[in-house]
């Protein structure tokens, strides 16, 4: 989705730092000279609840919400959050993806069951899928805190800015003293896309 405006959709639950993503995410756009609007749902984000983020792009931008159905690109946070909003993404839409499985409260409890076949059924959405496992590459880090970043690196490979507006962005929204290992986490997600791209 290398263009000059778009729709971005993030999905996560608390504690993933969903929002600090789509932060990173806004100023890298801003000192790329476009125009930003974003607006954000925490839910229960402190207990595992959904925590979403709309991120709209372009020359200029009037409205921050996403129409279902118009998302360019969807980056979730858990695989079961990706299914939750799959219908946020247009035809033709990517999303990144983590394998990672998060077990919410309701299923935790026994109320309901964790959904299976869940990259089948992202499969069947859009054939732009790409799968990854962000955790793993924060943990290679020591930083499982640093998923959020890698999820940003990994979709920064489908967006239209180069990789220094990204890093500047992380220096400009983070502590001076968790900047370094946040852009480690950056590069590792953009080099989780590299076999992707290379089958494509």
């Amino acid at each position: 989705m290398k263009q000059a405006r778009g729709n971005v959709f993030l999905a996560g639950v608390g504690g993933q730092g969903t929002l600090l993503a789509s932060e990173v995410l806004g100023e890298a756009f801003l000192l790329g000279g476009f125009d930003v609007k974003k607006s954000e749902v925490h839910g229960m984000a402190q207990r595992g609840g959904a925590v979403t983020t709309h991120l709209r792009f372009g020359p200029k931008v009037f409205s921050p919400l996403i129409e279902q159905g118009t998302a360019d690109l969807l980056v979730a946070f858990e695989k079961m959050e990706a299914l939750r909003f799959a219908h946020f993404l247009r035809p033709g839409g990517a999303a990144v993806v983590n394998a990672q499985e998060i077990m919410p409260p309701s299923v935790a409890t026994g109320r309901e069951r964790y959904p299976e076949r869940i990259e089948e059924r992202l499969a069947a959405v859009t054939p732009n899928l790409y799968l990854i496992d962000a955790l793993a590459a924060a943990l290679a880090l020591r930083e499982v805190r640093a998923v959020n970043m890698v999820m940003v690196g990994a979709a920064s490979r489908l967006l239209p800015l180069r990789e220094t507006c990204y890093l500047e962005a992380l220096r400009a929204r983070l502590p001076e003293r968790i900047v370094e290992v946040n852009a480690k986490a950056f590069r590792a997600g953009r080099a989780l896309m590299a076999p992707h791209e290379a089958g494509r």
